[in-house]
């Protein structure tokens, strides 16, 4: 249970400095841990007419985010987009679906487009 505890707090503090990360770029946080049938979508984020919807994945490790997405999760994430989409995004705006990578001691890692579904 302390493990799952821990796990849920990297999580947050990840989803934190993601938003950060984006609004220091010029990004707009639409909104955070967005849940829909489909899936959750941890942030939706806009800048201009560009609307991404961003699974975020942090790790205790940089070493550990090489293996911290897979295309099943990244599915859920386009398929929750998906169902979001009316909601954020209007007509002209682009779409994308966007993971951010998070360790202590490094960057963010900000990959653009990961879904081509």
């Amino acid at each position: 249970m302390r493990d799952r505890r821990a796990a849920e707090t990297r999580g947050r503090d990840g989803e934190r400095r993601a938003a950060w990360w984006l609004w220091l770029r010029g990004w707009k946080i639409l909104d955070k841990r967005v849940r829909t049938p489909a899936g959750e979508v941890d942030l939706v984020a806009r800048r201009g007419a560009l609307v991404a919807f961003i699974e975020v994945k942090t790790r205790a490790t940089q070493a550990e985010l090489d293996w911290a997405i897979d295309e099943r999760r990244l599915s859920r994430v386009a398929a929750a987009a998906e169902y979001l989409m009316p909601k954020y995004a209007g007509p002209g705006d682009d779409i994308r679906v966007d993971v951010i990578l998070i360790a202590p001691g490094a960057l963010p890692r900000h990959i653009e487009n990961a879904w081509m579904g």
